[in-house]
C-alpha cells in the first residue's frame, strides 16, 4: 500500500505527461502536487481527474498571494473540486483570507514561510528583514498558525523548530526541497534526505525530479517511501 507521506510533484509539461506518469506510478504513490506551472497545460482537470477517478489525493500548489477579498473568492472556486491541500503565501492576511474561502470544505490550507529555493543573499534582494533563514522561517510559521493556517511548508532543516513551536500541535509540516542521498539538487537550497525529513517531525514530503525524471519513477517512489520506513526503524 502506498505511504501518503509522499507526495509527488508533478512538475511536467501539461495534463498529458501528468496522466502518462500517474499510469507508470500505479498504485506505488497515492499522493500527488500539482502547481503553478501545469497550471495552463490541463492542471485543474488531472487534479480532478486523479482525485473523483483514481482516488487520489491532491495537492494544488498555486501560492496565492492577493488582497484579501480576492483570496478568498479563489480559495472558496478551488474549494469546490475537493482537493486535500492548497498553498497561499504565509502573510497573515492571507492566511484568514484563505481560511474563510476554504470555509464548508475539508481542503487544508497551507502557509508558504519562505520558499526553499531561497536563501540569505536572495532575501536580501528581497528587503526581507535581517535575520538567520531558519529563525524567520519558524517566526512566519507561528505566525501563520495563529492567523489558523492547517499547515505549513518549510524546508526540512527549520522543521523540528516549528515542530517545537507551542502553535504547531497538531498542524502539518510539508516539506519541498527532500532528495535521497546522492541526487542533484536542482534548484533547492536547503535539501534533506526523506529519512532525515521524517526524523525533523515533517508529515510529509515532496519529490519531484527524483522521481519523475528517473527511468524507473515507480522504483524511484518505493525506494523513497522505504528509506522513510527504514528512519522509523
Amino acid at each position: 500500500m502506498a505511504d501518503d507521506r509522499l507526495i509527488v510533484a508533478m512538475d511536467v509539461p501539461n495534463a498529458v505527461a501528468g496522466f502518462d506518469l500517474a499510469d507508470r506510478l500505479g498504485d506505488s504513490v497515492s499522493f500527488y502536487k500539482i502547481g503553478l506551472g501545469m497550471l495552463t497545460g490541463g492542471g485543474l482537470g488531472l487534479a480532478n481527474e486523479l482525485k473523483q477517478d483514481r482516488g487520489k489525493r491532491i495537492f494544488l500548489d498555486m501560492k496565492l498571494f492577493d488582497i484579501g477579498a480576492t483570496v478568498e473568492a479563489a480559495v472558496r472556486g478551488l474549494a469546490q473540486f475537493d482537493l486535500d491541500f492548497l498553498t497561499v503565501h504565509g502573510d497573515p492576511h492571507v492566511v484568514r483570507a484563505a481560511k474563510q474561502g476554504a470555509a464548508g470544505s475539508d481542503m487544508k490550507i497551507l502557509a508558504v514561510t519562505i520558499l526553499t529555493s531561497l536563501d540569505r543573499a536572495d532575501l536580501d534582494d528581497c528587503l526581507i528583514q535581517a535575520g538567520d533563514v531558519a529563525d524567520l522561517v519558524t517566526e512566519r510559521a507561528g505566525r501563520a498558525f495563529d492567523a489558523g493556517a492547517d499547515g505549513v511548508i518549510a524546508s526540512p532543516h527549520e522543521a523540528a523548530s516549528i515542530r517545537a513551536l507551542p502553535e504547531a500541535g497538531g498542524r502539518l509540516i510539508v516539506t519541498p526541497g527532500v532528495r535521497p542521498a546522492g541526487a542533484d539538487v536542482g534548484d533547492q537550497k536547503r535539501v534533506a534526505t526523506p529519512a532525515s525529513a521524517i526524523a525533523n517531525g515533517v508529515d510529509h514530503i515532496v519529490v519531484g525530479r527524483p522521481i519523475w525524471q528517473n527511468p524507473d519513477p515507480k522504483a524511484a517512489a518505493e525506494a523513497i517511501q522505504n528509506e522513510m520506513l527504514n528512519s522509523q526503524a
